[in-house]
């Protein structure tokens, strides 16, 4: 399928939190974004990684081609990185569906996708309910608010102390402050919106767990999500963490 940037992008900068990391909101993304979920309406969805607590389908390939064509001019004054070819560790259409009482501990708390700050990800929303957008957290007692390789050990190892002490968080899904994390940006949702981070942010979904959204396409919290290594830079090894909701 040809998939084209719409004629009314609109493309905002923002920066989150005390260690500035950039945030790219961009609207309008693509030209019919209702083609694309007719498409994820046809796909077949599955299970697909062990942390993603929901359902997942290949996005289709003209869709990567089009993020590279519209994100790569914006690399160096965004992210600092050099515009190259793009590879694509991930790029999924997504459903949240998994109740929160079978969520894991990692699973109720704000992950990162990988290590490397030059490892970016992308949400695209494309649901008009009110499913909920995305959070960027800062963890208290480490105040990380990104995880690099030098941080990886300490921080780690703080959750899994915090893992089992009184403020462990309980089965749901994070919307908000916690004893454990502070939200210190939050992105809403709205329909054909994109938005690109670096991968070792600490972040998550806002989900409500209090209303699951249904495994439909068409009325469900469908995304598009993907992960995206310039070819110019050195890729980083994804954590335990890789593939939660955002």
């Amino acid at each position: 399928m040809l998939l084209t940037a719409h004629p009314g992008i609109r493309i905002e900068k923002r920066v989150v939190g005390r260690e500035a990391a950039p945030l790219l909101v961009i609207d309008a993304f693509v030209a019919d974004p209702d083609r694309l979920v007719r498409k994820a309406a046809r796909s077949a969805f599955a299970p697909l990684g062990a942390m993603f607590p929901g359902l997942r389908a290949v996005a289709p390939l003209s869709y990567r081609f089009l993020l590279e064509s519209v994100l790569n001019p914006l690399l160096r004054d965004c992210f600092g990185l050099a515009p190259g070819s793009f590879d694509f560790p991930m790029c999924h259409y997504s459903l949240v569906t998994q109740p929160p009482t079978q969520l894991r501990f990692l699973q109720r708390v704000p992950h990162i996708d990988s290590v490397g700050a030059d490892g970016l990800a992308t949400v695209h929303y494309l649901f008009h309910g009110d499913w909920g957008g995305t959070a960027f957290y800062r963890h208290r007692s480490t105040g990380f608010e990104s995880v690099d390789a030098a941080r990886h050990e300490t921080y780690f190892r703080e959750l899994e102390r915090e893992s089992h002490g009184d403020d462990a968080p309980s089965a749901a899904y994070i919307d908000g402050d916690t004893a454990l994390f502070e939200r210190i940006a939050s992105v809403d949702a709205a329909y054909n919106r994109l938005i690109v981070y670096r991968r070792n942010c600490l972040h998550s979904g806002n989900i409500d767990s209090t209303r699951m959204p249904p495994a439909d396409p068409l009325a469900g919290r469908l995304s598009i999500n993907s992960f995206i290594d310039v070819a110019t830079a050195p890729a980083r090894t994804a954590t335990a963490t890789l593939a939660q909701p955002a």
